[in-house]
């Protein structure tokens, strides 16, 4: 469940992520949230950060048992560890910035997401 739960916040994510880096205006709510539209740098930087939301996606679903990977049971809890610190380390980061929409919105699925990491991280 946890495993379900952290891929659809983190699915949530990633779509907001590459919507971002499409141009929309949905960047108050990622990278400082200092921009309504991602200059052309920092859409660069969100396409990357979509790539790597796809696969923690994907790892964490294979933590929970819902895929089957190439990947080793104690490198996928390796990587889900990983991801877990990150995303704490995030809302972290997340509560600190000066845009409302970065700190009441993004906070909060990324705090929900780093705990469903963790609890899968930690169960495999």
């Amino acid at each position: 469940m946890w495993a379900i739960l952290g891929a659809a916040l983190f699915t949530l994510i990633a779509v907001m992520t590459i919507l971002a880096a499409l141009g929309l205006p949905l960047g108050e709510f990622t990278m400082g949230g200092q921009h309504k539209v991602l200059p052309a740098r920092f859409r660069f930087a969100a396409a990357g950060s979509f790539v790597i939301q796809l696969f923690a996606i994907i790892v964490i679903l294979q933590g929970g048992g819902f895929i089957s990977l190439w990947l080793s049971s104690g490198v996928t809890k390796g990587i889900c560890i990983f991801f877990a610190a990150y995303l704490s380390l995030n809302t972290i980061m997340n509560l600190l910035s000066k845009s409302k929409k970065e700190r009441y919105v993004m906070t909060l699925l990324s705090l929900v997401a780093a705990i469903c990491f963790w609890i899968t991280g930690l169960s495999i």
